[in-house]
């Protein structure tokens, strides 16, 4: 009997030595990539035949395929440049033809090719010393098109990670748009679409802007969904523009709110440049973001992992030499534990990505992001913000 008992613990000893706690953990996180654009000339293509403030769909087009489109029970085309001018269903992007070989800015292939390799490294770097791959999901913000984003992937620091995309065309007058890629052997995506964003100026003519891009799914397993922003500008100033901020909060709040209330389990990341601080009242209030864990509730639901950056001083972009936080990313409550380690994921680490190559060294911008522009000169680096990452962590175990 002496015996058996003996084999018997040595047998369980054994199992449980052979079962090893380990830490698995994904980065979710996202950057502004300021102007990805390929150089090939572009217009906004809007049908607004039937509703110029409520067009029924969108697209850029390069200016050498206009007469591709398709026609209309209206206009049985083909196609012009002038007739669709005329009809108010054309607007140029704004920054379309800066982004050319015959503009002031000179853009050719070479420097495309440059900007590409710097973002794929930027992109790759995300919360590596973390995790030791490349990040799980990540937003794209100015993105010309489809195309650039599937030129970025396909660079080899990326190419490795068999990144998917999801995209959708903005109406936004300068013809950036948002998007995100995740590597599909850890995210499996469910559902994606875009909660459109109608704003009005004073006049009662519709702001076009970017959309929010929702997204869906099952990150190793966990059902997560992600809210990709980039929210109205301060263009007029702060004050005046804020309530279109505040309209894109609501928007966000709306959908968030939703989600949960069709299965609390989800788990939300919200994240994106909001041009607004964390104690903005668009957040503060009106998406209800707090700032430290103690506050969250079934009432207070969101938790925004870059308010104890801001109260320590960091800041993700500088305008006119004030530093603001506009990166964010705001998780529901369930990503948050007291405890180290759970059994599924909650967040680990949150902080703004700024080594030094992302940081000017020297002259009057001596510490502000190393953008890629100055006016028109390419100057080589990267963004005009600094990215924002969060890690997430659970225990995994395996046997051995």
């Amino acid at each position: 009997m002496k015996k058996y008992l003996t084999l018997f613990i040595l047998f369980v000893f054994g199992f449980s030595f052979s079962q090893q706690k380990q830490v698995q953990r994904a980065t979710i996180a996202f950057l502004n990539v300021e102007n990805l654009w390929d150089t090939v000339p572009s217009a906004d293509y809007i049908d607004g035949t039937k509703d110029v403030n409520n067009p029924a769909f969108h697209r850029s087009v390069p200016l050498d395929s206009i007469k591709y489109l398709e026609t209309t029970e209206e206009y049985k085309g083909p196609w012009s440049d002038e007739l669709l001018k005329g009809k108010k269903v054309i607007r140029y992007q704004i920054l379309a033809d800066d982004f050319t070989a015959n503009s002031a800015k000179n853009w050719n292939t070479e420097k495309y090719n440059q900007k590409l390799a710097n973002e794929a490294k930027v992109i790759s770097e995300l919360g590596r010393q973390y995790t030791n791959d490349n990040p799980a999901i990540v937003g794209l913000i100015e993105v010309e098109n489809r195309k650039v984003i599937e030129d970025l992937i396909s660079h080899p620091l990326l190419a490795k990670s068999n990144y998917g995309i999801i995209h959708y065309n903005s109406y936004d007058a300068r013809g950036i748009d948002i998007a995100i890629i995740y590597q599909k052997k850890r995210f499996t995506v469910s559902e994606f679409y875009k909660k459109e964003l109608k704003i009005f100026d004073d006049e009662g003519k519709r702001s076009y802007t970017r959309d929010i891009l929702v997204v869906k799914g099952l990150l190793d397993g966990e059902k997560i969904a992600v809210f990709m922003n980039h929210w109205p500008s301060r263009s007029g100033g702060e004050a005046r523009s804020l309530p279109r901020r505040i309209a894109a909060a609501t928007a966000l709040k709306e959908e968030m709110d939703k989600l949960r209330a069709e299965d609390p389990n989800i788990k939300l990341f919200a994240m994106g440049d909001f041009n607004d601080d964390p104690v903005s009242p668009s957040l503060k209030k009106y998406l209800g973001a707090v700032g430290d864990p103690s506050e969250l509730s079934d009432k207070s639901p969101y938790y925004n992992l870059m308010m104890k950056l801001y109260k320590g001083g960091v800041a993700s972009l500088a305008y006119r030499d004030a530093p603001n936080l506009f990166d964010q990313i705001i998780v529901s409550k369930n990503l948050y534990s007291p405890e180290k380690l759970t059994k599924t994921y909650s967040v680990f680490k949150a902080e703004i990505f700024a080594p030094s190559y992302l940081v000017n060294s020297q002259g009057q911008w001596k510490g502000y992001p190393f953008r890629s522009w100055d006016g028109d000169r390419y100057t080589g680096g990267y963004s005009d913000h600094f990215p924002a990452v969060s890690v997430v962590q659970k225990e995994h175990v395996t046997n051995k």
